[in-house]
């Protein structure tokens, strides 16, 4: 328990630090943040799918974090609708990796016939060997990678004036905004859900995937993570920065509701994908980076669906001014 309370304090301490140096220094200090997120998942998640029998080309899967930031942040430093065209790149360069770890494979005949034999694949086709590896190796690049390394537009909302001409003004604060609720929502969605449901307790919500999750856990996570959301915005909304923010944007109190409700039930689907996941490959937790917690992915589960969703709805607030 010590260990996991250490880790705790540690990791909030990373958090307020990567937000201070964004407002004060650069952003990039948070791209940093959000690479070594991505690239440690990609590391755990290549490991989780070899447990699950999926083989796959792991050091092609932790070139893809590499590869996305540096997409990424090229499109939002273009003071055009390209940005998100990265996005689209991004995707492109998943198919050109499909392509290229299947080819390869082809190619190396040896080492095919090798690692089939180790697999005791022998009697598979080459071919069909090598495309599964393949496609194993883009579930690695689209979970978490694709998903988590969108948060670098919420990062750097504030200088995509090509397509926010409106927020440049706002000296930042907005993706500041932007990634607080990214953070705040899972954290306290997770944490009320253990609290409620371990007070509660009742019908289990998916005991097949995650025996320890209740139904009266996942409402109590979505009730307690939209007033708390709520609680923050009035608060925020009493600070002339955020407010003049708030008001310019349009940003009100209905559609911090709607944002916090939606958002609370991704971020408990996306805790109960990875639960998924883990349980396919018959293993606890998805690494041992962070003690007491686990592995990268047990902390950022679900961060990695909220994220997609939050940088819909804030570009929708910022398209509005």
């Amino acid at each position: 328990m010590k260990t996991r309370i250490y880790t705790s304090i540690g990791i909030v301490l990373v958090l307020v630090l990567a937000f201070v140096l964004k407002m004060l220094v650069s952003s990039y200090f948070f791209d940093a943040l959000i690479f070594a997120m991505a690239f440690v998942g990609a590391y755990e998640m290549s490991k989780i799918l070899s447990e699950m029998g999926k083989y796959n080309n792991k050091y092609v899967i932790i070139s893809f974090p590499v590869l996305f930031l540096a997409i990424n942040l090229i499109g939002v430093n273009f003071d055009t609708v390209i940005g998100y065209w990265s996005l689209l790149i991004d995707l492109g360069v998943v198919v050109v990796a499909f392509l290229l770890v299947f080819l390869i494979g082809l190619m190396r005949r040896k080492s095919t016939a090798k690692e089939m034999k180790v697999r005791r694949l022998e009697g598979d086709k080459p071919a069909k060997f090598c495309a599964k590896k393949a496609l194993h190796t883009i579930y690695g690049a689209l979970y978490p990678t694709f998903l988590l390394m969108t948060m670098v537009f919420l990062n750097h909302f504030d200088e995509m004036g090509g397509i926010y001409t409106n927020i440049a003004d706002f000296g930042g604060y907005f993706s500041f905004i932007a990634l607080l609720f990214a953070f705040l929502i899972p954290s306290i969605t997770d944490t009320f859900a253990y609290l409620t449901g371990g007070l509660i307790g009742g019908k289990k919500l998916s005991p097949k995937i995650s025996p320890n999750k209740t139904w009266s856990g996942a409402i109590g996570g979505l009730v307690w993570c939209t007033a708390v959301c709520v609680c923050i915005y009035l608060i925020l909304n009493a600070i002339p920065t955020f407010y003049h923010i708030f008001n310019e944007t349009g940003f009100a109190f209905w559609q911090v509701l709607i944002i916090a409700f939606l958002a609370s039930i991704v971020a408990q689907a996306g805790d109960l994908f990875e639960s998924f996941i883990k349980r396919r490959a018959s293993v606890k937790d998805s690494g041992r980076f962070l003690p007491g917690h686990g592995g990268m992915l047990d902390r950022c589960d679900s961060y990695i669906f909220v994220t997609p969703l939050l940088l819909v709805a804030f570009s929708i607030l910022a398209c509005v001014l």
